[in-house]
């Protein structure tokens, strides 16, 4: 791995990973804001100016930016989660300067086009409309506010219907204008990349972004709890959490092996006992989501409502048996299924330059492959045995969207546990 960082005198950090024996690069602009740094009133901002960050700016109209991109075979996109947005491209190596000229556009001289935004309205209400029709989606919206009630990090990522009809355009500009400081960006490059010219044009290409720090958000704090809603499907969507770990608490290692081992593959427990032996499900696997201050672990699952009175009890005493015992062989084939998945990402410059802009996001420096290859090798199973314990202490959380009359409340499922 070839990393090289420079960070500029306005806090601007470019790093870059060189592969000389590929034609193409990824590039991006990461901002360490998300939806977790939005006020209640104007739930779904962060996500509202991704979107319109590519419609217009003082040179380029909509179309233009489009055109421009792909006239070349270039493509651009973006995403919004709770803790960063990121803009991004994916180029042929020449290219790259026309890519980081359209980013640093559309992050300092976005017109915020009155028509453009009302019509951008209706493309997200339509976006929310679909999460709504999608329960494997909302029940992750609804997961996630039981686990952070009447906090940031429990709303939804897209907002409101209602919310997003009422965001007016100064708001929208004003949250850029707060929160996109050079001190929490980073122009990310994985690819054929010239650090040096890269870092060369980023100096010019975003003197007009802010010097100032972003503002902090709001502490994590996990609540849990229960939702069931009712509603005429085919299937239950089941979802059941614990209190997690953060970034770089020392169990962060031991928490990713403890997920993937329960059920992060085909060969995972989850997936053999409750899919493969009981046909229990379709789909069901686990997850950890981990913030800088916290983080939730939990298992998905979805069900036939007459299924889901086996289910729940078969997946607490699966959860309970890995919070006591594992086996030296499934440990070791989970790390290297996970090792494996590792290395296997190093074929894609988009998922090296998100790496490279992750890392550097939320620990300030970008680990080598060797590095994480040590950390997980490093996890044992009573490390293993111990994360598990300590994430399963504290208060479950439930959520499920369905037929859900004859699921296990709370208290049941709470009592496996205790």
């Amino acid at each position: 791995m070839s990393v090289r960082i420079t960070t500029l005198p306005s806090g601007l950090r470019v790093v870059t990973d060189h592969i000389p024996h590929v034609e193409s690069a990824a590039v991006g602009i990461w901002v360490d804001v998300g939806a977790r740094h939005e006020a209640a009133e104007v739930n779904g901002v962060a996500h509202m100016l991704e979107h319109m960050a590519f419609k217009g700016t003082e040179k380029r109209d909509a179309r233009r930016i489009a055109e421009e991109i792909e006239a070349v075979g270039g493509s651009l996109n973006a995403y919004t989660s709770r803790e960063n947005t990121a803009y991004y491209a994916r180029v042929l190596k020449a290219d790259v300067p026309l890519a980081v000229d359209i980013l640093s556009d559309i992050l300092q001289h976005s017109t915020f086009d009155e028509t453009e935004l009302d019509r951008e309205r209706a493309v997200i209400i339509q976006e929310i409309g679909q999460s709504f029709d999608t329960p494997e989606d909302l029940i992750f919206d609804q997961f996630q506010e039981v686990l952070y009630p009447d906090q940031p990090l429990g709303r939804p990522i897209l907002g409101s219907e209602e919310l997003i009809k009422s965001i007016p355009r100064a708001e929208i500009a004003g949250y850029m204008k707060r929160n996109y400081m050079a001190s929490g960006m980073v122009l990310a490059a994985a690819g054929n990349i010239d650090h040096a010219a890269l870092v060369a044009q980023a100096e010019g290409a975003f003197s007009e972004i802010g010097k100032g720090a972003p503002p902090a958000a709001a502490p994590a704090r996990y609540a849990g709890g229960e939702r069931f809603e009712n509603r005429d499907l085919e299937q239950v969507h089941f979802a059941l959490g614990f209190d997690g770990v953060p970034y770089g608490d020392p169990d962060y290692y031991a928490a990713s092996v403890f997920s993937y081992l329960l059920g992060g593959g085909m060969s995972s427990r989850l997936f053999q006992e409750i899919r493969e032996k009981r046909g229990l499900v379709y789909s069901i696997y686990s997850f950890t989501s981990p913030y800088r201050d916290g983080g939730n672990f939990g298992v998905y699952a979805g069900t036939g409502e007459k299924e889901v009175d086996e289910l729940v009890p078969v997946l607490c005493d699966e959860l309970n048996k890995v919070a006591s015992k594992i086996s030296a062989e499934e440990l070791a084939r989970t790390k290297a299924q996970m090792k494996a998945g590792m290395l296997m990402s190093l074929e894609s410059t988009s998922s090296r330059c998100e790496r490279l802009a992750q890392n550097m996001l939320i620990h300030g420096r970008v680990f080598s492959y060797q590095e994480i290859i040590d950390k997980i090798d490093a996890v044992d199973e009573a490390a293993v045995i111990r994360v598990a314990q300590r994430m399963m202490r504290s208060k479950p959380t439930v959520a499920a969207l369905g037929p859900v009359g004859r699921l296990e409340r709370m208290a049941p499922i709470s009592a496996r546990f205790s």
